[in-house]
């Protein structure tokens, strides 16, 4: 079978991947890892962790390339796998972070607090940290909504396809979110 990739649907490339043909697979990486890279970088703030669970996204995805239903957008089936991938980042990164910070009983007492003092100005770039900070600190449920309405800019029924979940609950969950992000800013 011969086709112009470029061409080709998704669901087409995805056939071919499956056939052996690499470069159909390497067409849907081209033409999905610019979002997919967004994504990643809006759940995990740091542009090099971002392209490394981007790659393990891809990785993953190809893996289960057999479960792809060809009758469905890839985007979203992209999406889910994207998001349990960040999942697996923060529970790995949450627990690397507490043995690597971990200090005997008696040298803590001299630890310093790194927060910036209330009286400094905050610039630009320093917002946006706080404010990343303040949306990895929400719930899951909340953030994924957050993100991919807001950030990567979904339609409702698209957050809602990806999520497994109703419009409704995207709704509610965008409504929440919101909130819980300007009471965590509001303490900043």
């Amino acid at each position: 079978m011969t086709a112009c990739l470029p061409d080709c649907s998704d669901g087409e490339l995805a056939a071919l991947a499956l056939a052996g043909r690499q470069a159909a697979y390497g067409e849907l990486v081209r033409r999905h890892q610019g979002w997919v890279h967004r994504l990643v970088r809006s759940h995990v703030g740091s542009m090099d962790e971002a392209l490394d669970v981007t790659q393990a996204s891809f990785v993953a995805a190809f893996a289960a390339l057999n479960r792809y239903d060809v009758t469905r957008p890839f985007q979203v089936w992209m999406s889910r796998i994207v998001i349990n991938k960040c999942h697996d980042w923060r529970r790995r990164r949450a627990v690397r972070n507490f043995f690597a910070l971990a200090l005997p009983l008696g040298e803590a007492d001299g630890v310093a607090d790194d927060a910036p003092l209330p009286d400094q100005a905050i610039g630009a770039e320093q917002q946006l940290a706080q404010a990343m900070k303040a949306i990895a600190a929400l719930p899951s449920s909340l953030k994924d909504t957050l993100i991919l309405r807001t950030i990567d800019e979904k339609s409702e029924a698209e957050t809602a396809e990806i999520l497994g979940i109703s419009q409704k609950a995207v709704e509610t969950r965008l409504y929440r979110a919101r909130a819980r992000l300007s009471e965590i800013l509001k303490k900043v």
